[in-house]
């Protein structure tokens, strides 16, 4: 058996390889995003900074630390400073309870002449926390976020910040709805808010053969949850400047960016565990399914982004309200009108 000193320090590892490995991707998201999006409108991304521009994320860090950190005045400076932390944190919770891959090791092993049962903490499923409420625990973390926007338009004493706050909070609270009710389905089918007992249930069959519209009404919330295109409303230039982060510079900046990119790629995983089989797949390991699943929804988000203008606020509201809600509860029905009668 393990003592609890050595799995303590494997946990600790297990978290700092996810980090970092989480770090790098949503570096190399922005150097996707610019890319396909260069691709999309005819022009050449990013290609000067390393072979084929790959080196392009570490020189906008190095630009972000180097920049002017400017904090204009009459700001409420506590709130002003907390509220990017904020957001960048909240994003990066969600992470701890999605599985990734089922194996990462043999089920034992010995290092230093000791045993070591990898089985203890879900420690070889690849997930840093397997709990029973994973789901509940997602939909908790990802709501926090709003607080960092709300708290730096409303603590940047300026109209267009604020404003562009208050217009994320209403977003969110619509398409929180609409977002929590199009995973009930899934649910009804796995029986479990256990996020590796949600991915364990489509061995079968993915579930987004079951739950065509849940997965429709899940990926189009994701977006507006998301801010991105076409609900990114809250930092349209020609109403609000940039929004609430209009008074921001350096790496309070790259804070929210961090936090926004870094939703993008939680919804993308989440979708993957919920609808596509997550780790499940032929041939390949499962980390590789999971990584090629979870990012060709990234492309998708990305693919929005260089396609489709953006809604006006009222139809932004009223297909949050009026469409995806209704939908979603649409859904909930006919999947339990099926279960039941597949059950008698």
């Amino acid at each position: 058996m393990m003592n609890l000193p050595l799995l303590i320090v494997l946990t600790a590892v297990k978290i700092t390889l996810v980090l970092v490995v989480f770090l790098t991707a949503i570096a190399y998201t922005v150097l996707m995003e610019r890319k396909v999006l260069g691709f999309i409108q005819l022009r050449y991304g990013p290609n000067r900074v390393g072979p084929w521009g790959l080196l392009q994320p570490l020189a906008d860090l190095i630009k972000l630390l180097f920049k002017e950190d400017f904090t204009p005045p009459q700001v409420n400076k506590v709130l002003f400073v907390l509220a990017p932390i904020i957001t960048a944190v909240t994003a990066f919770l969600p992470f701890a309870v999605i599985p990734f891959a089922q194996n990462l090791l043999p089920p034992c092993f010995t290092i230093f002449g000791q045993e070591v049962d990898l089985t203890v903490a879900a420690l070889n499923q690849g997930v840093i926390a397997d709990i029973n409420v994973g789901l509940l625990y997602v939909f908790a973390m990802s709501s926090l976020a709003v607080y960092g926007a709300v708290l730096g338009g409303w603590a940047s004493n300026n109209k267009y910040s604020l404003l562009g706050g208050l217009r994320l909070s209403a977003q969110m609270i619509s398409y929180e709805l609409a977002l929590g009710l199009s995973v009930i389905g899934v649910l009804m089918f796995a029986g479990s808010l256990s996020l590796v007992k949600i991915v364990e249930a489509q061995k079968s069959m993915w579930f987004i053969v079951y739950q065509p519209l849940g997965f429709l009404l899940f990926f189009i919330s994701a977006l507006a949850e998301c801010a991105r295109t076409p609900f990114d409303l809250i930092e349209c230039e020609n109403e609000l400047v940039a929004g609430f982060q209009t008074e921001y510079s350096s790496m309070k900046w790259a804070l929210f960016m961090l936090g926004e990119y870094c939703h993008i790629i939680v919804a993308s995983a989440l979708a993957t565990t919920l609808f596509l089989g997550g780790w499940q797949g032929p041939l390949l390991p499962p980390i590789a399914w999971f990584v090629i699943k979870t990012f060709a929804l990234v492309f998708v988000f990305i693919w929005f982004r260089g396609t489709f203008p953006r809604f006006r606020f009222d139809q932004l509201m009223y297909l949050g309200w009026k469409v995806l809600l209704p939908l979603g509860l649409l859904n909930i029905l006919v999947t339990g009108a099926i279960i039941l009668f597949l059950q008698r």
